[in-house]
C-alpha cells in the first residue's frame, strides 16, 4: 500500500484514539464512544490531511505538484472543519434547544400541538481552531515521522 496513504490513515487513527484522553481529562469519565464520534480534541481530519502534506513535503519536494495538492485539500479540509462544520452543529444544538423549549409549551396550552423528534440532531459535528490546529501538530509530527523511517 501507498506510504502516504499508511500515514495518513494512522495519524486519522491516533487522532481518534486520543479522543478518549481529552473526553476523560474534560469529562473525568472513560468513554470509547469519542473514538466513532466527530468533533473533539485533536482533529482527525486535521491530523490526516496534515500527515499526508508533511509526508509528501519532505519525500516529493516542497515545490512538486503532489505537495501543492496535498497542502491546499489540506486547508479547504481544515477551513471545513473549523468553520462550516462547526456552525452545522451549532444550529443542531439550537434546534435541539428549540425543539425541548416547545415541547414545554405544548404542555403548558393544550390547544398546542407538538410531535417532539425521537433523536436530536447531532451536535458535535465539527472543531473548535484549537483542536484543529492541535490535529494538524499531531499530523506534522506523524507525516515527518513516517517520512524519516521511509
Amino acid at each position: 500500500m501507498n506510504r502516504g496513504i499508511i500515514t495518513s490513515l494512522s495519524a486519522i487513527g491516533i487522532a481518534q484514539g486520543l479522543k478518549v484522553f481529552t473526553h476523560k481529562q474534560q469529562t473525568g469519565e472513560w468513554d470509547w464512544k469519542p473514538i466513532f464520534q466527530t468533533g473533539g480534541m485533536p482533529s482527525s481530519h486535521s491530523a490526516g490531511v496534515s500527515a499526508l502534506a508533511s509526508y509528501t513535503a519532505l519525500k516529493s519536494g516542497w515545490k512538486s505538484v503532489d505537495t501543492s495538492l496535498a497542502v491546499i485539500f489540506g486547508i479547504i479540509v481544515m477551513y471545513d472543519a473549523q468553520g462550516i462544520r462547526r456552525h452545522t452543529g451549532e444550529i443542531a444544538r439550537l434546534v435541539n434547544d428549540l425543539d425541548a423549549d416547545i415541547e414545554v409549551l405544548s404542555g403548558n396550552h393544550p390547544g398546542l400541538f407538538h410531535m417532539s423528534r425521537k433523536e436530536e440532531l447531532e451536535e458535535l459535528l465539527g472543531h473548535q481552531p484549537a483542536e484543529v490546529a492541535g490535529g494538524s501538530l499531531l499530523g506534522i509530527g506523524i507525516g515527518l515521522l513516517s517520512a524519516l523511517l521511509d
